[in-house]
This record gives C-alpha cells, structure tokens and sequence, in this order.
C-alpha cells in the first residue's frame, strides 16, 4: 500500500463514520417527530380491535392478511401524520418545555415547513391505505386525526381545561379502525373497548400533567392540575377509575379470566389513585400513577388478544 493511499483510507473512515452519525441523528429526530411511544402504543389497539373483529366474526388471520396490513400501515400514517402536524403546530410550546425542547422542529434540524409537508403526506397516504379496507374504517381514522389537530391541538390545548378530554377522543377510536375494517363498528365490544381507552386516557393525562406540573405552567397549556389545582385533579383520577370498573363486565364474551384480572386491575389502580390524598410527594406518587396507567392499558388489550387465541378455544 502506499502512502497516498492512507490518507485516502482515513478520509474514507470519516466520512462512513460522519454518515453513521448523521443517520443516527435523522432517526433521532424522526422518533421525536413522530413521537415514537405514542405511536408505537396505538398499534395495540388496533390490532387489538382487528382481532377480536376476526374472532366474533368467525374469520381467519391468514385470509384476511392484506387487510390487517393496510389497517396497521394506514392507521400508523395517520397517527404519525397527526403527531408531525401537532408538532409543527405547537413549536413554540415545545420551545419552552423541557420535555420536548429536543423535537426537530424546536432544534431546527427539521424546517416547519418539512414537518407540514410530512405530516400531510403522511396523512393523505394512510386515508388512502384505510380506504382499501372500509370506509367506516376510514372515517373513523379520520375522526381521530381532526379531533387530535383541530379542536385539540389548535383550539382547547392552550385555552381549556376540557383538552383532556377531546384529546381522548383521539385515542380512543384506535380499536374501531381495527375493527371497522374486518366488521361494522356499532357493536358491544368496539365500543366498550373505546370506552375503556378514552376513560383511561384522562387519569393517565392527568398524571404527566402533575409530573411536568412547572413545564406546562411556564408554557401556559391549560392542564386541569395548572389550572385548578392537585385536589381537584386527583379527585378526578379517582372519579375516572372508578367509571372503569363496570366496564370489564361488558365484556364478558372474552370469558371469566379476563374480567376478574381486568377488575383487579382496576382495583389496584383505584388504590393507588386514592393514595395521593395521603402521600406528601407529588411527584413520586404521579410517576407511580403513571407507570401504573402504562402497565395498565397495555396488560389489558394484550389479554383481549391472548384470551381468544384458538389454543383456549380448542
């Protein structure tokens, strides 16, 4: 080798090496762009919902595979597109808080102008991927991406404590995507499982609000616990786990097993809502609260699906 082909090889080095680096850095910010743990946490409830749909139905997985694929991809797209248009929309709140102050749009290592053009690109190919199952399905990908971008992000967040509560609305529509696109949606057990999501949405709220209690005040987003107050806010955590217990019974064509282990969910997750009135720190007992809700929600779409697996209906 010779010596002019050293510095060759170095220069080579560094430039694959700077590469690794900027592709590190373009994932890095996709995942705050799009909110990797949100999204992530949506694909449940829709396969969720497609399962059970598959399973009152009588239908079979593997027939029905370009549809489950259409259902995940498209309802991603429109979450994801969602999540990118509400960061373009609240870059100057995210400037503030600790807790988003590294997202793409706020670093600038993304352009306001990139993010709208992906998340309405984004948005438009996932409508699409959803038409090719239902348009039941897509109308209600629809309803939980203008309710997250219109009267959520561009009107209630920074006005109105009732954000909450709109924002739910969002979330909670992820498991009638899923069913929509194999069956028709206005039945017991869709609805009951929007139920459960949309009610458990606002404890679990809730409880990030306490815990960025200081960020949210300095941002000036209309939180219920900045707004009004720790008691108020924890009285209704507990108001609101306590509206879930009746509904695991609604579902009881999932069987026994899942009921009581729902019910004991619940339970544990009222004693804990309930200790906040007696424990001094605020902040260990909404992060607790937190993981709780966490835990919580996604122990109980996992047992919707392992409980109608067929090995416990042979």
């Amino acid at each position: 080798m010779s010596n002019n082909e050293v510095p060759s090889l170095q220069k080579d080095g560094r430039s694959i090496l700077l590469n690794q680096r900027n592709l590190s850095s373009i994932m890095t910010d996709l995942k705050l762009l799009f909110k990797a743990n949100v999204l992530t946490a949506n694909v449940l409830p829709v396969f969720a919902g497609f399962w059970l749909a598959l399973y009152f139905t009588n239908s079979s997985l593997s027939s029905n595979m370009d549809i489950l694929l259409l259902t995940i991809f498209g309802s991603t797209m429109v979450i994801a597109g969602a999540l990118a248009l509400n960061n373009w929309y609240d870059v100057d709140i995210d400037t503030v808080m600790d807790r988003t102050k590294n997202r793409p749009t706020v670093t600038g290592n993304f352009s306001l102008k990139q993010v709208l053009t992906i998340g309405i690109s984004l948005t438009i190919v996932g409508f699409i991927l959803l038409l090719f199952t239902t348009f039941e399905a897509a109308i209600y990908g629809f309803v939980g991406w203008f309710t997250y971008c219109f009267p959520y992000t561009m009107w209630s967040k920074r006005k109105y404590t009732f954000n909450t509560i709109i924002g739910s609305v969002s979330g909670a529509v992820t498991p009638l995507i899923g069913w929509t696109a194999i069956a028709p949606g206005f039945q017991k057990v869709p609805m009951i499982m929007f139920l459960i999501l949309f009610i458990f949405q606002m404890p679990h709220t809730f409880a990030i609000a306490i815990k960025k209690f200081k960020e949210y005040k300095a941002a000036g987003v209309a939180m219920l616990p900045v707004v009004r107050g720790l008691s108020v806010t924890k009285r209704q955590m507990v108001m609101y786990i306590a509206c879930l217990f009746p509904l695991p019974f609604f579902l009881d064509s999932l069987g026994t097993t899942f009921v009581v282990i729902a019910t004991l969910l619940n339970a544990g997750w009222l004693v804990v809502s309930i200790s906040g009135f007696f424990i001094k720190d605020n902040l260990k007992w909404a992060q607790v609260n937190f993981l709780y809700s966490v835990n919580y929600i996604t122990i109980i779409f996992l047992m919707m699906i392992v409980v109608t697996l067929p090995i416990f209906h042979r």
